[in-house]
């Protein structure tokens, strides 16, 4: 499809400067634009770009203020890169949205299903289990008994969902993804052995969840483990039994957390950080990449190292850090002088 320069800054409430008129039919970045496509400017990183690109138009910030001519038509927007991502929305729905129900596709007889739905090849639905109206099930994904999956939910290939859980509506499962496998509890016994505890809980999704590929969400040993709405979690996730997540609250890959932990709400998590178990995260934390979480912390505090500190401080101790040879070498000459002072 084809839109025009002036459709697209109605779309967005921009306005623009240039041919209104230009018409582009996908999307492009900018180092990379060709003729018929648009494409935006939000990081200034990329500003030499926006004077080489051969893309036909430019979403740019209403701030912006170029240095050279241009040939490329603007449409200018509060924030370019917000802008940018609903039109990344609005072209992934034009998409052909897969319909229907496969005859490879196997649907139990309780099981209830909604309206618009898809239920691709391989697709297992187990006994009692609810799609909600526009879902779409990819090939190959399990829906096991007892399972709720909300209206306009996405589950991309491969993904398994165990008895009993609950994903909410207008959530985004990436394949490979596992919701609801057994907690990790095991019991020592005598003679190094150890008994598996049943994990019998489940998981509970709420709405507006996306969840990347390969993260792994145990299911609880007793209760839910709990993904709050509007959580974001990327790619090889390990999120525990009896975890929570507070809501709206993002966590990048390789991150992992530890059983009974609870996350509060709008956290940022950045990727490989580690949490031990039993914590109690609070609200609007951030963590800085491989941090190792060993205690409580506070609302509203930024956290980095491991063990994390508050970024402050672990800024101070990595200054030392990196003075640390220099430091051994100024106390070994102070520990001589004394020594030789002593011995006069």
């Amino acid at each position: 499809m084809e839109f025009t320069a002036s459709q697209i800054a109605g779309f967005l409430n921009g306005t623009v400067e240039g041919n209104p008129e230009i018409k582009v039919s996908t999307l492009s970045k900018i180092e990379e634009g060709k003729p018929g496509t648009l494409t935006f400017l939000a990081n200034m990183k990329y500003h030499p770009f926006i004077y080489t690109t051969r893309a036909s138009v430019v979403v740019v910030s209403d701030d912006f203020v170029p240095n050279q001519p241009l040939e490329v038509t603007l449409i200018r927007v509060p924030d370019p890169y917000t802008a940018f991502a609903r039109l990344l929305e609005m072209y992934n729905t034009t998409k052909a949205s897969r319909k229907g129900i496969s005859p490879q596709a196997y649907l139990a007889p309780t099981a209830k299903v909604g309206e618009n739905v898809s239920l691709g090849e391989f697709t297992y639905v187990g006994e009692h289990a609810v799609v909600g109206n526009n879902v779409q099930l990819y090939p190959q994904v399990y829906i096991g008994d007892n399972v709720t999956i909300g209206d306009d939910t996405v589950l991309y290939p491969g993904v398994k969902v165990y008895t009993d859980c609950i994903v909410g509506k207008r959530c985004t499962l990436h394949a490979g993804v596992v919701v609801g496998s057994d907690g990790f509890g095991f019991a020592p016994q005598a003679e190094n052995i150890f008994k598996k505890v049943p994990q019998i809980g489940n998981v509970i999704i709420e709405d507006d969840v996306e969840v990347g590929s390969n993260t792994t969400i145990d299911r609880a040993t007793l209760g839910s483990t709990i993904l709050r709405k509007g959580v974001k979690l990327d790619n090889l996730i390990q999120v525990a039994h009896n975890v929570e997540v507070g809501e709206n609250t993002v966590i990048a890959a390789q991150s992992g957390i530890s059983g009974s932990t609870k996350i509060g709400k709008n956290c940022m998590v950045a990727g490989q950080v580690g949490f031990v178990g039993h914590l109690v995260i609070g609200d609007n934390v951030k963590v800085g990449a491989q941090s190792g979480i060993e205690n409580n912390l506070k609302d509203n505090n930024f956290y980095l190292g491991s063990p994390a500190q508050e970024i402050s401080k672990t800024r101070k101790i990595y200054v030392h850090w990196r003075n640390l040879d220099q430091i051994v070498k100024r106390i070994n000459v102070l520990e001589k002088l004394l020594k030789n002072n002593h011995h006069e």
